[in-house]
């Protein structure tokens, strides 16, 4: 079993997300959030978009990728 600190340690993760899952795609130690630009490790991954495939670093980060994409309900542009 790898550690975090062997091998694709340093490496960005491609993952594939899905519905309440995601796939990797190419190993990697993190992803980097579509919103801040922070290093996300894979087994700490809890915030995505299926329809854009961006990783978020949490709940703000996702909620303000949905306003600016106008995803919200009753949401003006």
């Amino acid at each position: 079993m790898m550690n975090r600190f062997e091998g694709s340690s340093s490496r960005e993760a491609k993952i594939r997300y899905l519905d309440g899952d995601f796939q990797i795609v190419l190993a990697g130690s993190h992803v980097v959030c579509a919103m801040t630009g922070k290093a996300i490790p894979v087994d700490e991954l809890r915030y995505w978009s299926v329809a854009r495939q961006e990783p978020y670093v949490d709940a703000a980060a996702s909620l303000e990728a949905e306003k600016r994409a106008g995803a919200l309900p009753n949401q003006r542009r």
